[in-house]
């Protein structure tokens, strides 16, 4: 299939989410819009997917929580999409002096959680201490999330809206300084520090503070940093997208693999090839919704291993026919239903973070646990009653550990992870296991170079490359509508348009939103 014209206001290169996002904006205020994207659907990262053969279950395969989509965006679209809030916010199972126990974190917190925090503590400091550090990064929240949908705000004007203890706790010093400083406990430390190192390698006393950009963001969606559930799947979430951009206009060609830009100021031209040979069309303005890396490569520039990303992060999909018991004895429902963190007390994080970069792979392996189909399931299918889904998503595990022997190296790692909740259940999760149609246990691994093949984010970094700050240094020229909405390129007719935007990376739709505004701000 071709497009159907020779040129287009607009090229999106890319069938992601950002991409379908900057699309339906684009067409739903008149411009004709082309969306090329490589694989045979739409979606990206955001898929749902049937994973094993013989399983109806239809597994969030890459992302799995959305958080950072704003609802205005939902709206702005019409999007027929619903998210649903987990009844936990968070379980982390404990071994102390030989007794199994565990911290519960509810959704919303009330006594339980309380009474946890003092079980574990032996007092109530900690809870206290608790309540404040949430509540200051709330009021950063506050004041940072209404301005995602607008143009860039300087630092400054940022900053001068924000308590000064707040801003040195969160922005100038690294966030770890801050753990230290506030909390005592080891587990506590560690269940406050993982939302720094999602998708992100670096110890949290790095001074380069991409660990304190990662938090910011797994805090700060829709104002409240709330994680939730997409009905259907991650799929859910693109699907609708999908329609929406289609239903205003926006043309969209899959297994169509871009190969070219040939750019200039004033317009571009786009080659993609498919089955029926190569194609080229052109465009006053290209959105590459690629990482800046790949975008290099398609800009004719070629390929600099020197500054092509890492990704760090093992992600593991199972498929249960039952969840299995704990050993701290809490119901397997409340443990499963929001995040189940394992290995992940401050020290274990910095140790494994010290051990990859050594070269090894961590001897103790931090990550953490989702349950979907406690909240959602819809996405099991006519699966048996019993059956449920367990998405696993690993940190420090860079790239370069599974680049000498990749598959001794993933197995080791697998292994690993699945023995931190072994530690912590009364019966292995191998004996939980559904089985294929071949009768092969459910269970699939996916590494930085599975997502690197699968889905060309090049180094398998989920986030194209290390998050930005989402507002721009007080020097930085925001002269043109590309610079003031964060998607500038070297090339005028070029612009960002996903994670490697200013404002990109996770689920969230302002690479696409921005990229859009910036063009119709040209008009």
């Amino acid at each position: 299939m071709t497009s159907s014209k020779n040129s287009y206001d607009v090229v999106v290169v890319g069938g992601g989410h950002n991409g379908l996002v900057a699309a339906s904006y684009l067409a739903r205020a008149g411009v004709s819009v082309l969306l090329l994207e490589r694989l045979p659907h739409t979606g990206g990262a955001a898929v749902s997917a049937q994973a094993f053969a013989g399983q109806p279950a239809r597994l969030s395969r890459y992302s799995y929580l959305v958080s950072l989509l704003p609802e205005q965006l939902i709206a702005d679209l019409g999007l027929d999409l619903r998210l649903v809030s987990r009844s936990v916010a968070s379980y982390t199972p404990t071994l102390r002096g030989g007794r199994a126990g565990g911290l519960l974190v509810e959704r919303p917190e009330g006594d339980r959680t309380k009474e946890s925090f003092r079980e574990l503590t032996g007092g109530d400091d900690e809870y206290a201490a608790w309540e404040r550090f949430y509540g200051d990064v709330g009021a950063l929240a506050e004041v940072v999330a209404p301005t995602l949908l607008q143009p860039l705000p300087l630092e400054r004007e940022v900053r001068e809206r924000v308590d000064p203890a707040v801003w040195r706790d969160f922005v100038l010093n690294p966030i770890g300084e801050t753990i230290e400083e506030r909390f005592t406990d080891d587990t506590v430390r560690g269940v406050v520090a993982t939302d720094a190192l999602i998708g992100t390698f670096a110890s949290l006393r790095d001074r380069s503070l991409v660990q304190n950009r990662c938090f910011l963001y797994h805090l700060i969606g829709n104002g409240t940093g709330e994680w939730r559930v997409p009905v259907g799947g991650m799929g859910a979430v693109t699907d609708a997208l999908a329609r929406a951009a289609s239903s205003a206009g926006a043309e969209i060609l899959t297994s169509a693999g871009v190969s070219g830009i040939r750019a200039g100021a004033e317009g571009a031209e786009v080659t993609w090839h498919d089955e029926s040979g190569s194609h080229t069309v052109a465009a006053r303005r290209v959105l590459a919704n690629v990482a800046p890396w790949v975008l290099r490569i398609l800009l004719g520039e070629g390929e600099d291993p020197d500054t092509k990303p890492q990704g760090s992060q093992l992600k593991i999909n199972l498929l249960l026919d039952r969840l299995p018991r704990l050993r701290s004895g809490v119901d397997p429902r409340v443990a499963f239903a929001g995040t189940l963190h394992l290995a992940e007390d401050y020290r274990q994080l910095e140790a494994a973070y010290a051990d990859a970069s050594a070269g090894r792979m961590p001897a103790e392996l931090p990550g953490e646990i989702y349950c979907h189909s406690l909240t959602d399931r819809s996405i099991l299918g006519d699966s048996p009653a019993e059956t449920h889904t367990l998405t696993y998503f690993g940190v420090h595990t860079p790239a370069a550990l599974f680049e000498a022997d990749p598959d001794a190296a993933k197995q080791l790692a697998v292994s690993r992870a699945l023995a931190a909740l072994d530690e912590h259940l009364a019966e292995p999760i191998e004996s939980c296991l559904a089985r294929d149609a071949d009768g092969r246990p459910c269970i699939e691994a996916k590494v930085p170079q599975d997502i690197e093949r699968d889905l060309a984010m090049p180094g398998g970094h989920i986030f194209h490359g290390d998050l930005d700050w989402p507002w721009a240094p007080n020097r930085t020229r925001l002269e043109t509508p590309a610079q003031q909405w964060g998607v500038q390129t070297g090339v005028d007719s070029v612009l960002m348009c996903g994670s490697g935007s200013r404002r990109g990376g996770a689920v969230s739709g302002l690479g696409g939103h921005s990229a859009a505004q910036a063009v119709l701000a040209e008009r």
